[in-house]
């Protein structure tokens, strides 16, 4: 098996990166995913209803959020590139969390409408900015680890939010908690602002000399990728379109199952949204242990393909049971659907690594970008037609078999790229820059 040299990272203090650098990038992606992602339990709970809107209104609303976040996603790193990743990560902070909490006070569909835009415009320039500053503060053999601590956000914010979220809302009713739920984000801003820096050499609680031997390190390892002269090029090549197309059909499965999971339930087992919301968590519990399990593996083997390939494939299988089973037996659609969700998320850690192991640097933070948009524009399919499916047939049957067929596509894509490793002649130079 590939190992990466381990002297830089068994360090003391280069292990503060572990503490100062992935919970500040966990609690704002969580943040991030909070306001995102409660718009289903929302949508579960009577949001048409009060506003008297249609269930494709609805539909289209949820996914809305997607068409904001998919279109600015590249010219926001472009900016970030030339200034500061933490610094506009700041200011995202403050605009979602403000668009977030007037979800909750805007009474008009089309106002409504555009304040689910703008909240993807303001979070669209996170998950890229993120991985992007992983890669600035750890190393291949830490990098699948380190992105998977930062993924976590998504299902561990969907596991507490499914159950918290539910009683907030019988509580105070879906209005109130989309305000409550929208404030921790502006103070988090300020937090996030004080302590987080883009690289090891700007951070004052790390030495001077680990540092320098982290920033030594990370840029040998870029020696063992082919150089790339520009984004046109880059944009071009054909694994980076094959990237695009495998995390747009991901999305399609992801956040389809995201946001129409809790009215599945709820319409399937008919119970109380407080109810709905304990079920709807149980699968992103699976998802955490699986994420954390295939994160392990990936970085002690540097095998990434071999991980991704499988859990996308069994989630899409496992989809496509429940679409048989719906509308028969709940509790055996609902087990399968458990499955689904913790292998859908398992290998997105290694998944984001694998990105970083075949583009340069130079290139690599539109390419993220790129390549993260296509989800969001998989994410805009998925939510709107998932949720479309369920208005107009009235059940889940169809939504099931839409996801279940894009992420059997997503895994068999990945047949389509390269391995990823890094050749021998590859890795003496990434080694001869190390010592040097």
């Amino acid at each position: 098996m590939d190992r990466a040299p381990q002297s830089i990272v068994s360090d003391r203090d280069s292990r503060k990166r572990w503490i100062y650098v992935l919970p500040a990038a966990f609690i704002t992606y969580s943040l991030a995913y909070l306001d995102r992602a409660n718009y289903g339990l929302g949508a579960a709970a009577g949001l048409s209803t009060t506003l008297k809107i249609t269930g494709s209104q609805s539909a289209l609303l949820a996914s809305l959020f997607f068409l904001g976040y998919f279109a600015f996603q590249v010219p926001g790193m472009a900016y970030a590139r030339r200034h500061s990743s933490s610094r506009i990560i700041f200011v995202a902070l403050l605009l979602w969390g403000t668009l977030a909490a007037l979800t909750g006070v805007i009474r008009q569909f089309w106002l409504l409408a555009l304040d689910r835009f703008f909240l993807g415009v303001a979070e669209s320039i996170i998950f890229p900015a993120m991985l992007v500053l992983i890669t600035h503060w750890f190393t291949r053999a830490e990098r699948s680890r380190a992105n998977t601590v930062l993924v976590l956000g998504n299902p561990t914010t969907v596991l507490w939010m499914s159950v918290i979220t539910g009683y907030l809302i019988q509580a105070f009713g879906w209005q109130k908690t989309f305000i409550i739920e929208g404030v921790p984000s502006i103070l988090w801003a300020f937090l996030w602002l004080a302590f987080m820096r883009d690289k090891p050499s700007d951070a004052p609680w790390m030495s001077a000399q680990i540092s320098a031997a982290i920033e030594r390190q990370l840029a040998g390892e870029q020696l063992a990728l082919p150089r790339i002269a520009g984004l046109r090029e880059a944009f071009a090549r054909g694994d980076v379109l094959v990237l695009c197309i495998l995390y747009f059909c991901w999305s399609v499965g992801v956040y389809g199952f995201v946001l129409w999971l809790p009215t599945i339930i709820r319409a399937g087992a008919t119970i109380g949204i407080g109810r709905a919301g304990l079920l709807a968590a149980v699968p992103y519990l699976l998802a955490v242990i699986l994420m954390l399990l295939a994160a392990h593996f990936s970085d002690r083997s540097l095998r990434r393909k071999q991980i991704v390939l499988p859990f996308l494939v069994i989630a899409g299988l496992a989809l496509f049971a429940s679409f048989l089973v719906a509308g028969h037996n709940f509790w055996m659609a609902y087990g399968v659907l458990i499955l689904a969700g913790g292998a859908m998320y398992a290998p997105y850690g290694c998944f984001f690594a694998f990105i970083s192991e075949i583009i340069p640097k130079n290139v690599l933070d539109e390419v993220l970008a790129l390549i993260n948009s296509s989800g969001a524009l998989g994410a805009f399919a998925g939510a709107w037609l998932v949720g479309l499916l369920q208005a107009r047939t009235g059940n889940s049957r169809a939504g099931f078999l839409l996801m279940s067929g894009s992420l059997i596509a997503s895994g068999l894509l990945m047949l389509c790229l390269p391995s990823g490793s890094i050749t021998n002649s590859h890795r003496g130079a990434a080694q001869e820059a190390k010592s040097g």
